[in-house]
């Protein structure tokens, strides 16, 4: 049975990407880090092929052809709230593969044993959901090898503290939920220096994470050495060197 991973983006030009982070560290920067950390994130998924088939789920129908998509297949997320684009990829997905994993492009760090791991959990007979949940109160992956209600999508508050534990509520009568670890994903400028650390972590960074945490200690902190010493923003939110 086939496994589809659908990586959520969206893309600079035709939406405003990573607002809350842009007022820490400036528009271009904010950009510039959403193309390297989606880079990174495909860079894994495409390391754990033939095991899933990647694809991007775009925010926007008019960018599927957007030249920052071209290393993946990509689909239209649809209209509507984040519950509603949800329910559309997946439910889109499942008419062609028996499993989907949904990732966001906020946690770079991630890793092809944690991808094995969610895909191992949904070939267990009890367990037809994996969620991995995120520091922030989200989570950074779910899967499914069953459908999903389109009222259990639309059920919690996204981007709140509680958003993961309101679609478990939503799902108790579905199914059992197998969890993943808990990984730090990046809303802020405040969520960067853990990202450093996670990123430092990785026993083996894939060349797109190297060039991510390159960049981010060059870019985006004050010394390399002190990565919650971040710079300070920039007239117009370019992005200076030194």
């Amino acid at each position: 049975m086939t496994a589809a991973l659908a990586i959520f983006v969206k893309t600079p030009g035709h939406s405003p990407v990573k607002t809350r982070l842009a007022a820490s560290i400036g528009q271009q920067r904010a950009e510039h880090f959403h193309r390297l950390a989606a880079a990174a994130v495909a860079a894994v998924a495409r390391a754990a092929m033939p095991g899933v088939q990647p694809c991007w789920a775009v925010a926007e129908r008019d960018a599927l052809n957007d030249p920052m998509w071209n290393a993946l297949p990509a689909l239209w997320q649809g209209e509507g709230t984040l519950g509603a684009r949800l329910h559309h990829v997946c439910a889109s997905l499942q008419q062609r593969h028996g499993r989907v994993l949904l990732i966001g492009a906020d946690a770079p760090q991630i890793r092809v044993d944690l991808v094995s791991a969610a895909l191992e959990a949904l070939d267990d007979p009890a367990t037809p959901f994996v969620l991995a949940p995120a520091h922030d109160g989200g989570f950074w992956l779910f899967g499914t090898r069953q459908p999903v209600p389109e009222a259990a999508w639309l059920a919690p508050r996204y981007s709140c503290t509680d958003t993961a534990s309101a679609l478990i509520d939503a799902l108790s009568s579905d199914g059992a939920i197998a969890s993943l670890p808990m990984l730090n994903d990046v809303d802020d400028g405040g969520d960067l220096a853990s990202l450093i650390v996670d990123l430092k972590a990785l026993p083996a960074p894939l060349p797109e994470q190297r060039e991510l945490l390159d960049w981010l200690l060059e870019e985006c902190v004050d010394d390399p050495r002190s990565p919650d010493r971040l710079l300070p923003l920039h007239s117009g939110g370019s992005c200076p060197k030194g």
